[in-house]
């Protein structure tokens, strides 16, 4: 499953990934392995998304996206 995949409102947990699939600036801004990302919008024609990870607001394309793999975080996890 990848960021690309969630549904409004979802948690996740960034899984491991190539750095060379995802733009530096996006490393920078906290993309990175063990992060969560919930996903807060998605702009008309699903692109791009709206995400907060660990607390910065990014807006990413759809395309970048299918790239970042995640875990789901359960609703009643706590």
């Amino acid at each position: 499953m990848t960021i690309a995949h969630l549904k409004r409102g979802e948690r996740a947990i960034i899984k491991e990934f190539s750095t060379d699939i995802i733009p530096i600036k996006l490393l920078e801004m906290g993309c990175l392995p063990g992060n969560e990302v919930e996903l807060l919008q998605i702009a008309p024609f699903k692109d791009p998304l709206y995400l907060n990870i660990n607390g910065s607001f990014l807006a990413i394309r759809r395309e970048t996206a299918l790239q970042i793999e995640i875990d789901i975080i359960e609703n009643n996890a706590i």
